[in-house]
């Protein structure tokens, strides 16, 4: 049994190509490039217009492959749920979004497999901070007032 070989790529979410990075890393270990670029296009579909960490193995031998989809980054989320494409240049000034909670317990849940967050409320103030820094408002409120909320327990009924 051969060795297996593993690439790692950024691609664009429903939008990988047989280009670079993934067509020349692929090419030569001599698997249909395509059947590839298409299945991940399937699988990051949910996830246009955004980077998302791809893993492809190959089985050099039998030409057998699996696909292994990471989530884009935190911030690339809010800036899709926001409907901003970018975050702000002063995030304390001007902002440039608003999220709902349940938005950010959404994004939170999906980034917590690679988190270090213990629980939903932790993956939460890690999103909530993230907007601070984006300029992304939550719930209508400065999201570093919306934090405070947080933390004096406003949101637990929210969190079970």
């Amino acid at each position: 049994m051969g060795e297996k070989k593993i690439i790692n790529a950024l691609v664009t979410g429903g939008e990988a190509s047989a280009g670079p990075p993934l067509g020349p890393a692929l090419g030569p270990l001599g698997v249909n490039v395509l059947a590839i670029v298409n299945e991940i296009n399937k699988q990051t579909e949910d996830f246009k217009g955004m980077r998302v960490p791809v893993k492809v193995e190959v089985d050099p031998e039998t030409k057998q492959f699996t696909i292994t989809i990471g989530t884009p980054t935190t911030s690339a989320l809010i800036a899709k749920e926001s409907g901003s494409p970018k975050g702000s240049a002063k995030p304390n000034v001007d902002f440039v979004g608003d999220l709902t909670f349940d938005k950010v317990v959404s994004i939170a849940k999906s980034k917590m497999a690679g988190s270090y967050a213990k629980s939903v409320r932790s993956a939460v103030r890690e999103v909530v901070g993230s907007c601070v820094s984006m300029g992304v408002k939550v719930e209508g409120k400065d999201a570093r007032e919306f934090m405070a909320d947080l933390d004096s327990g406003k949101w637990d009924s929210k969190l079970e």
